[in-house]
């Protein structure tokens, strides 16, 4: 680490205390007591403001201002933050409802000419591919707030039996689709539903049955009373690959024996589910259990054939 990006480094880790010790940085950052002093030294010349009080148990007191002091960023993590704004970019709605063109331009405008010159050349040789929005969810900035309060609100879905009061619990991009997860107050029950099957959002006057805290337990206990099943399928090295580019946190992946497999749990109802994601690694996997799932499994498999036997194929 040089001196510059570990003097930033000291800078976000005062920005939460309201003292410290010089112990503190020599601990933090493997110092040196006099390369500690002449750090102190560098940040009180940047605009850290801290006052020294005497005594066995004082120290460097800070006083806070309204505007912390500025944090520089070296090239390197300029060109990644560009980057990052170039993959944000991609998606067409974000639960932000801000113009990420807008912020780019912004960020670009701080940088010395020669450095943009630098970002502009990285944007044309490096590239992001993803797949953008299938969907067009008109809610997002609203079910955001909603997650962060937390709050109650009252969702009409096109899918009728779960309309209804939801608390919320977290949005997740998937596929080219946004959806969010929560807990359907009426049903006392947990769900992800598809944003853009969302036609009305309503925030409700009512207390949220769990606290932000509280939400994270209370969704895995409903993971672990409904995951009950559990599977093992077996993988090639090129099912491996796929299952990493593409897997639920229901999904883990093991490698014994020389064998990479695929284990986990899943809820019953979610059986259909499980059955046309392993049927997307065509021939790179084999169900081993449980004998239900492997049934499913080969039952779709034997209705695909069926398809192209003699005489029930479609003809041109």
């Amino acid at each position: 680490m040089t001196r510059s990006e570990r003097l930033n480094q000291e800078l976000i880790f005062l920005s939460n205390q309201t003292q410290f010790h010089l112990a503190d940085l020599m601990t933090k950052f493997q110092i040196s007591k006099r390369t500690a002093l002449r750090d102190i030294a560098a940040l009180e010349q940047l605009g850290l403001a801290f006052y020294v009080e005497p005594g066995r148990y004082g120290g460097y007191q800070l006083i806070h201002r309204r505007l912390w002091i500025p944090v520089t960023f070296n090239l390197q993590e300029v060109n990644a933050l560009f980057f990052a704004i170039k993959a944000l970019r991609l998606l067409a709605v974000t639960p932000f409802d801000q113009s990420y063109r807008t912020i780019y331009d912004k960020l670009m405008a701080t940088l010395p000419h020669q450095e943009q010159q630098t970002v502009d050349r990285l944007q044309q040789v490096v590239h992001y591919y993803t797949v953008t929005n299938l969907d067009r969810p008109n809610f997002l900035p609203d079910l955001l707030p909603a997650i962060l309060k937390p709050q109650v609100v009252h969702l009409t879905l096109n899918i009728a039996p779960y309309t209804g009061d939801f608390q919320l619990y977290d949005l997740l991009f998937r596929h080219g689709i946004w959806f969010f997860s929560g807990y359907h107050l009426a049903e006392q029950s947990w769900g992800i539903y598809r944003c853009d099957a969302i036609q009305a959002l309503t925030p409700m006057d009512r207390v949220a049955p769990f606290t932000s805290s509280d939400l994270p337990q209370a969704f895995q206990r409903y993971q672990n009373a409904h995951y009950t099943i559990p599977f093992r399928c077996q993988l090639t090295p090129l099912g491996r690959e796929e299952v990493q580019k593409n897997r639920y946190p229901n999904m883990h992946l093991d490698h014994h024996a020389d064998q990479d497999w695929l284990t986990g749990k899943y809820a019953p109802s979610e059986q259909a589910y499980m059955v046309q994601y392993l049927l997307s690694l065509g021939a790179q996997v084999k169900v081993i259990a449980p004998a239900s799932l492997r049934q499913a499994y080969l039952t779709a498999l034997h209705q695909m054939l069926d398809q192209y036997k003699t005489g029930r194929a479609d003809r041109p």
